[in-house]
């Protein structure tokens, strides 16, 4: 790497996210980068209902699964000289629908990343995973290929709510698939949304006490909302005002407090030791290599910290890993953007982050973000407690968004 003018003294720690785009069909909420499975190529069927109990028969075929692992690996092998030599601390398979995948891929695909980078000896082995695309065993197949933590999308056991949300599962599979994940696995996550279209405080509730009753080790709740170039945008829902979504969230604080979930992240609750250590990674600002469809990088050196992305299209990303040229964007992140990245995550963070964090891995000095400390101070939004730690008060949580827009760089 050339010389640059930042001067950071050590590396943060180093995280691989491995990008799986396919779904059995595109949920009208979503923004991410998924997409919906070609009928005409669902050659290996699983048995699949959705929230109406009809089957959905459609898969992901062999020769497209085969495919795309090899380009994953390809894309990895490109990637080797930039995180040569560092450890990996974590792995996070997402998606998509990453359960689409069959087990024996995916404990190839985890084989051959072993082969290539040295993962420490407690490395956190995540795998998104969807009720639809469950069946018994199938979970426990991932488990004996390499996946130590599942995280299950549910968002709601309310049968109606689901098939708002377009989800391709029912409420009793959503159970069923929880109590094959509670057996396979020591740790794994529960994906909740609240303020969904018409939803009472009476289901909510109800979603709440049914979630709570499989003592997940790990909850994860998202505020349902609408984001731009989705089916939502361009039809919007009814959805719980204002203040009925914050009287949601008091209730899903209280009523995950009331059984040992803390609150570690604004959308994160766990069990003690059971905190999700890929996520919390990037809220540090620490390092993230991805790979796949749409993946995105953020990787730091001596003198510079800097951004990469993969190509979006799966087919194109498969044509253009192969050959060695899967990324579209390679940046080096801005000095006057690096305070502002830095504080929209740690902010995200109940405890907040170590001042030293921010000289560490920006490589800037705090005055960097002094005018947006004294300002979120001022305001009552950051904590003067203790000096050497940069953490939100229950006020600067309660208004996040607000707070973090105080470290925008000056345009």
């Amino acid at each position: 790497m050339r010389p640059g003018l930042l001067q950071l003294q050590s590396l943060p720690p180093l995280s691989l996210y491995v990008h799986l785009p396919w779904c059995i069909q595109k949920c009208p909420y979503c923004d991410f980068n998924s997409h919906a499975v070609n009928p005409a190529i669902a050659t290996q069927h699983i048995a699949i209902h959705n929230a109406s109990g009809s089957p959905i028969q459609q898969g992901l075929q062999q020769s497209t699964q085969e495919r795309y692992i090899a380009a994953l690996l390809a894309d990895l092998d490109a990637a080797l000289p930039l995180i040569w030599g560092r450890n990996v601390h974590s792995i996070f398979i997402g998606g998509g629908t990453p359960s689409l995948f069959a087990p024996e891929h995916i404990a190839e695909l985890l084989s051959q990343i072993r082969a290539r980078l040295r993962l420490t000896a407690e490395v956190e082995i995540t795998l998104e995973a969807n009720p639809g695309t469950f069946e018994r065993d199938r979970f426990k197949a991932f488990r004996e290929a390499g996946v130590n933590r599942l995280s299950v999308g549910v968002q709601s056991f309310n049968d109606q709510h689901l098939k708002t949300l377009g989800r391709v599962h029912s409420s009793d599979q959503a159970k069923a698939a929880l109590e094959e994940a509670a057996a396979c696995f020591d740790t794994f996550n529960l994906d909740l949304m609240y303020a969904l279209p018409n939803q009472t405080m009476e289901e909510l509730h109800a979603d709440l006490a049914t979630a709570l009753a499989f003592k997940p080790p790990h909850l994860s709740i998202y505020h349902l909302t609408i984001e731009p170039n989705t089916y939502f945008a361009k039809y919007p829902p009814p959805t719980p005002d204002e203040d009925t979504a914050y009287a949601m969230l008091d209730t899903i604080v209280e009523a995950t407090a009331s059984v040992g979930l803390q609150r570690y992240e604004v959308s994160a609750f766990s069990q003690k030791g059971h905190g999700c250590w890929h996520n919390t990674n990037y809220w540090q600002f620490g390092d993230y290599l991805g790979i796949g469809a749409g993946a995105h990088s953020k990787l730091s050196f001596a003198h510079r910290v800097i951004r990469q992305v993969r190509t979006r299209e799966p087919l194109a990303y498969m044509d253009a890993a192969l050959k060695g040229n899967a990324i579209t964007i390679d940046d080096e992140i801005k000095h006057k953007e690096l305070p502002f990245e830095f504080m929209l995550n740690a902010l995200r963070l109940k405890d907040g982050v170590p001042l030293d964090y921010f000289l560490e891995r920006t490589g800037l000095s705090v005055n960097a973000i002094k005018n947006g400390l004294q300002a979120a101070r001022d305001k009552g939004l950051m904590s003067l407690d203790n000096p050497q730690k940069l953490q939100a008060t229950e006020r600067g949580f309660d208004f996040l968004s607000d707070l973090q827009e105080l470290f925008l760089p000056a345009t």
